[in-house]
């Protein structure tokens, strides 16, 4: 394991959460590890036998049907139900951007079946993502470890629990792509608040600045989006800008999510209706300029009064004007100047 912030495994304290009488036992994906070593800081066992595991609704962080032993969080806040949720909420923001579907499942139970397809082992997951859910074989109830495919992130909160001696060593070893283990401002394990990004390379976990399922997205941008009360413009931004580098890499976009299909035929309807009833407007107006233009040139010109080509180019100025009043400056008007100066509008300087 390449956590440098952690001591070997034999070298841990804290006796009361190690796993009693737990037999190593071979992981899948040819790893191994040596199960009576694992610990669940900020959680309780409880004796939970195959039998009663089957029937079980609440969760449990991790169980052992050898051992017959199951840990449970000690101390249940909602913050940590709190932050979990908001992944999938911002992942439908940004898949509305791809232009396809982000899916999540959830805190589903990750299931290891023994020879005889018996329960052997299970671990919940706080929230688990898939990037592309049509083409996976996703959990029905619970993710079966060799039989389901693996989500693309899979989530941990650390607000009284600590991952890190325990569920993570299980993660990397089963071969999860990707874990964000999140502690939250407060968080009672006296961490310091943050995001870590642990992928997989070559087997192992190493800790990276940005996603990779998740291009760009940065160990901080997803810490704050996962702990703002609601989403902030910055945050908005980053999704958008996710989203965006998603689509780009499979040649998807907004145009591709239904919802946005709806919302832009919708926004296309309205700037047709829009467009239409400001050209008539617009045909009105210059309807009426041209009708009162044309009266104009008459009045004018009966007076023996010439009216330049000009005239017609500042014709639509006589809307701003009440018809008598146009009329009543063509009749009195000396000439085309005083015309304009009568209705309050001085002649142009010709070009």
């Amino acid at each position: 394991m390449p956590q440098t912030d952690l001591p070997p495994l034999s070298a841990r304290g804290d006796d009361k959460t190690k796993t009693p009488d737990a037999p190593a036992l071979d992981a899948p994906r040819g790893e191994s590890v040596d199960y009576e070593a694992l610990r669940f800081p900020g959680c309780q066992p409880i004796s939970l036998s195959r039998e009663e595991f089957e029937r079980i609704d609440d969760r449990i962080e991790y169980w052992d049907a050898r051992a017959g032993i199951a840990w449970v969080v000690a101390d249940k806040y909602g913050v940590h139900e709190g932050t979990s949720r908001r992944l999938p909420h911002l992942a439908e923001r940004i898949a509305s951007v791809r232009g396809t579907p982000i899916v999540s499942y959830g805190s589903v139970t990750l299931l290891v079946r023994d020879a005889d397809g018996r329960a052997m082992r299970a671990m919940e997951a706080d929230e688990t993502l898939y990037l592309h859910p049509t083409r996976a074989a996703t959990p029905v109830k619970s993710l079966i470890i060799g039989e389901n495919d693996y989500p693309d992130v899979v989530l941990e909160v650390d607000h009284t629990t600590d991952v890190r001696p325990g569920k993570l060593i299980l993660y990397e070893a089963w071969g999860f792509p990707e874990l964000w283990v999140v502690v939250p401002p407060g968080a009672t394990r006296r961490r310091p608040a943050g995001l870590t990004i642990h992928r997989l390379v070559n087997g192992r976990f190493q800790s990276a600045r940005t996603s990779g399922a998740f291009p760009g997205w940065t160990a901080k941008e997803i810490h704050a989006a996962l702990t703002e009360p609601v989403s902030s413009a910055a945050t908005c931004r980053v999704l958008e800008r996710v989203g965006r580098a998603l689509g780009e890499r499979e040649g998807t976009g907004p145009d591709d999510d239904p919802l946005w299909r709806v919302l832009g035929k919708r926004k296309l309807a309205e700037g047709v209706a829009q467009g239409r009833a400001e050209g008539v407007a617009q045909g009105r107006v210059e309807g009426r300029a041209a009708e009162l233009a044309a009266t104009v040139r008459s009045l004018l010109r009966a007076r023996g009064k010439q009216v330049s080509d000009a005239f017609t180019q500042r014709a639509p100025a006589l809307v701003d004007s009440p018809r008598d009043t146009v009329t009543a400056a063509a009749l009195a008007a000396t000439d085309e100047a005083d015309f304009w100066r009568r209705l309050g509008t001085p002649q142009r300087a010709r070009s």
